[in-house]
Formats: C-alpha cells, structure tokens, sequence
C-alpha cells in the first residue's frame, strides 16, 4: 500500500530530472578530472546522450537504476538489488520500465549504424565504495577505443620481385616529372 495519496505521489514523481542528475553530475566531474572533455545532451544523436565525447566517437548514458530496469527480470517480474518494482499500480511501471529498455536498445543500435560507442553507466556504480573504480574503468575503455580506432593500420606490402639498381622505377603516376618542371 502506497504511504501517499495520488497527487503526493505524482508531485514527487513529476519532480525528478533528466538532465544534471547526481549521477551524471559525478561522472561529468570525474571525467573532466581526468582529462577527458565532452558536449551535453547532443540534440542531434538518437536518444540525446548524457555526455559525448566526439574524438572517441563515444556517448554515455548515465542511467537511473529504476527507470531503466538495472538486472530486472521482466519475463518473471522480479525486482533487483538496485531497482525495486512498486506494488502499487505494478501493470503500469513494468510496461514503463519494458518501454525505457527497449528504446534504450534501439538507441544503442542507432548509435552504433552511425559508427558511435556506446557506454551506459548505472546509478548503482557510481555509489560511494565502487565509484572511482566505475571512473577509472570508463577512463580506461575511452582511452582502449580511442587507441583502437587511431591506431595506425599496418599494411602488408606484396611480394614482388628485387628492383634490379639498374631498371628504370615504374611509376603509378600518368604525368612523369620531367628535369624541365624542376
């Protein structure tokens, strides 16, 4: 049975943010500690990122816990440790809950057709004990992608036969350099 009357509840419930929550608050603090340096909510991505990182082609979701069904069981219905499902009007929150995880899958796919990374951090890491763990473990994977995609890529050269010192060079180019354009 729920402690508040429907308009109490709908108050508290209408009162909850979706931008510069705690949450994303430590992890934007944590990452420009780091070094790192990103844009907000970027209107033009599916999904509206929290953070994005352009020049590691990253975005990051900082997501609440029980508005996305963080280890939520939805074929039986079961609460987690992190995110407990209401008793009261339970139809409704679970279809919620289903619809925010299934948008958040569509944007990740999204996200990824357009050739972005995608890292989605839970309230529940960012908790006192695991937090700089959770910041250094997000530090870590932003500097694996962005070492994996500038790497440089090693091309394998043919196998030809040795250029004799005396055979003339060819060359791939149709306009040769003549000693008169020197």
């Amino acid at each position: 049975m729920d402690r508040l009357t429907t308009q109490q509840r709908h108050k508290n419930m209408a009162a909850i943010r979706s931008k510069d929550t705690k949450p994303e608050m430590i992890v934007r603090r944590g990452l420009w500690k780091r070094g790192f340096r990103y844009r907000l909510n970027h209107k033009r991505l599916p999904g509206h990122p929290d953070l994005v990182l352009r020049k590691y082609r990253t975005c990051i979701f900082v997501n609440g816990c029980f508005w996305h069904g963080h280890h939520v069981d939805m074929q039986a219905l079961e609460s987690s440790e992190c995110c407990k499902i209401p008793k009261t009007n339970r139809e409704f929150w679970v279809a919620k809950i289903q619809r925010n995880q299934e948008r958040d899958l569509k944007v990740q796919h999204e996200l990824a057709a357009m050739g972005w990374h995608s890292i989605t951090i839970w309230e529940c890491e960012l908790k006192t004990k695991v937090r700089e763990k959770t910041l250094e473990s997000l530090g870590f994977t932003l500097n694996k992608i962005f070492l994996q995609d500038h790497s440089i890529r090693h091309y394998e050269i043919p196998e030809e036969e040795p250029l004799i010192a005396a055979e003339e060079i060819p060359t791939v180019y149709e306009n040769k350099v003549t000693d008169k354009t020197l």
